[in-house]
């Protein structure tokens, strides 16, 4: 589905991703692991858009998105869950879903969406800003899911949210992609959370992917090591 071949991405002379190539098969979820500065959000934005690529190229379902601008990978499939959430703090629960829905079109929202997301439908009409930060990151899967998307990336989701709704996230993102179809590129330093959501594991270390294996022969002490200082 996501094709990834000798991607390379820079801050003005500051090359951050180094030829970086990566595959995410349809339904798959792939979690990117890494110290703080190692370029994981610099990969994940350069996957959406908002970082443009120096070099190499992305492809969705076949077809080449490396030029085209953050909206039009939206409508190709991409949906994106910043670092921080970034929810709209005056806006209301059920209005900033709705923001999300210029792809799929939808006026209302779904009610698979409040089936996974119960605490969201009971707050529909309180403001963003006065929800808890597990709560805020809810909000956001929630606005990004209801354009319908083909690929999922999410951005360090399990900053600054207790350990409980870590763990409640990570399995309603795993039956939700189980009922919607849609694959996963989360990146993240927490690896119980990333054991509990990902399919396969790839560790970047100064803007390279320099481990890739899957779940189920992961060696977590190996994963481990990359992530400490």
């Amino acid at each position: 589905m996501l094709e990834v071949s000798g991607l390379n991405v820079a801050y003005g002379e500051s090359q951050v991703i180094r030829d970086v190539s990566l595959h995410v098969a349809p339904g798959e979820a792939v979690a990117v692991m890494g110290r703080n500065g190692m370029g994981k959000t610099t990969l994940l934005k350069s996957l959406i858009g908002l970082l443009p690529a120096r070099g190499g190229h992305i492809r969705l379902g076949g077809a080449d998105i490396t030029r085209l601008p953050s909206y039009q990978r939206v409508a190709q499939g991409l949906a994106f869950v910043p670092q921080g959430r970034m929810v709209f703090p005056f806006l209301t629960v059920e209005q900033n879903i709705l923001s999300g829905a210029a792809k799929s079109g939808h006026r209302t929202v779904p009610e698979y969406l409040y089936r996974f997301f119960p605490v969201l439908k009971d707050m529909r009409q309180r403001k963003a800003g006065n929800l808890s930060g597990g709560q805020q990151q809810m909000l956001a899967i929630a606005r990004a899911l209801i354009s319908e998307p083909k690929l999922l990336i999410l951005d360090e989701p399990t900053e600054g949210i207790q350990p409980s709704i870590i763990k409640e996230i990570a399995q309603t993102l795993n039956v939700l992609r189980a009922e919607r179809g849609f694959a996963i590129v989360v990146s993240e330093q927490v690896l119980s959370f990333a054991l509990d959501l990902a399919d396969r594991f790839l560790v970047i270390d100064r803007g390279r992917l320099v481990h890739d294996e899957a779940r189920a022969t992961l060696d977590q002490d190996k994963v481990r090591s990359f992530l400490t200082v």
